[in-house]
């Protein structure tokens, strides 16, 4: 099974989640790390997860990226229109038992993020 971390102690996952919602978009950013000789399964898994949740209301889209080399590193990033769409398709049961499949030792370093203007840089 995988296990969660927070990758930020004084904003976890889960109360991130939780939080409330101005209906603007968001962006889930999942880190995860396979175990070793793992990585094939872990993106099978995800990629079966991936399916339940683009069939969710509120989805957007999601790539996933690997790492370089011998890297056991991915990363999800998915939009979706709203903290409430993303929290829903969470907590769908469904997506919920996909959760045990993933190989012992997967870790997932998962944070909701909204785009944020810098002037001169990047707009909002």
């Amino acid at each position: 099974m995988i296990e969660i971390k927070n990758l930020d102690p004084a904003s976890p996952f889960l109360a991130q989640l939780e939080g409330p919602d101005d209906g603007s978009p968001v962006t889930l950013i999942n880190t995860f790390v396979a175990p070793e000789g793992q990585i094939d399964k872990v993106i099978d898994v995800w990629r079966q997860d991936s399916f339940i949740m683009k069939t969710q209301p509120g989805f957007v889209s999601a790539q996933l990226y690997c790492g370089l080399g011998e890297s056991r590193i991915l990363t999800n990033v998915a939009v979706w229109e709203s903290l409430t769409a993303l929290r829903n398709a969470f907590q769908c049961e469904e997506f919920q038992q996909t959760i045990p499949l993933y190989p012992d030792g997967s870790l997932s370093y998962p944070v909701i993020v909204r785009k944020h203007a810098v002037p001169g840089v990047c707009v909002a």
